[in-house]
């Protein structure tokens, strides 16, 4: 199992595990289509690179305003 745990992730930033998972999938895509990490790593997998990306803060997002949609 890959260190932090996604429970951990959780607490780093994100309002739901979906979110990071989310996050971290499309980093993930982005990489394997030629994207250079944002990070100095010794991982050549595309989804711990991105995880790691997300733990050192490289990786953010913000959820839209959405409250005109009903």
């Amino acid at each position: 199992m890959y260190r932090p745990s996604i429970n951990e992730l959780s607490n780093i930033g994100g309002d739901s595990r979906y979110t990071l998972v989310m996050l971290a999938a499309k980093r993930s895509r982005e990489i394997v289509d030629g994207a250079e990490p944002l990070i100095e790593t010794e991982s050549s997998k595309p989804v711990s690179i991105a995880i790691e990306e997300i733990v050192e803060g490289k990786i953010t997002y913000h959820r839209p305003d959405i409250r005109g949609i009903k």
